[in-house]
């Protein structure tokens, strides 16, 4: 699987910095996260919630079997379209204390778009745990679906 999703982690910071060029237009790439259906399908969970404004809020459930095997909840503190979302991320039943995350979406040109994603953590030490987790391999696989998905919208 290529990898075309890049997660830096520069040493002794409390942060990731994910990024990844998508050829998709700046609209459909913000659209797979603004809409709970498509959501869904590229990011393999449902959604409980999804409050796309200022002080909304979300929820997201991954179930196998019937039993959930991961949940994640958050507050919404900045939503502008086709440019930006700031919100909380937390992985609920996990010793991971709350995220803030910065997702920065920028055209490249009419068929391409940028994805910037900053995610900071409580301590270096939780940014490094979830490091230890298949984390960046998730997020390329997910990319990955979010591109072969939304493509096929255009």
């Amino acid at each position: 699987m290529e990898v075309k999703t890049n997660v830096q982690a520069p040493d002794n910071k409390q942060e990731i910095m994910i990024t990844r060029e998508f050829d998709l237009p700046l609209e459909l790439l913000f659209k797979a996260y603004e809409d709970p259906e498509i959501f869904e399908q590229w990011m393999e969970t449902k959604v409980l919630k999804l409050e796309n404004r200022k002080h909304g809020s979300y929820a997201f459930e991954t179930s196998h079997h019937g039993t959930v095997m991961f949940s994640a909840n958050g507050t919404i503190h900045e939503f502008l379209p086709n440019q930006r979302i700031t919100r909380t991320f937390e992985m609920e039943n996990t010793p991971f204390p709350v995220q803030l995350e910065y997702l920065t979406f920028e055209k490249i040109n009419e068929e391409r778009s940028r994805l910037q994603i900053q995610i900071v953590f409580q301590s270096v030490e939780f940014r490094n745990q979830l490091l230890q987790m298949p984390f960046a391999q998730g997020i390329n696989m997910a990319h990955n679906r979010l591109q072969e998905i939304v493509s096929k919208l255009t």
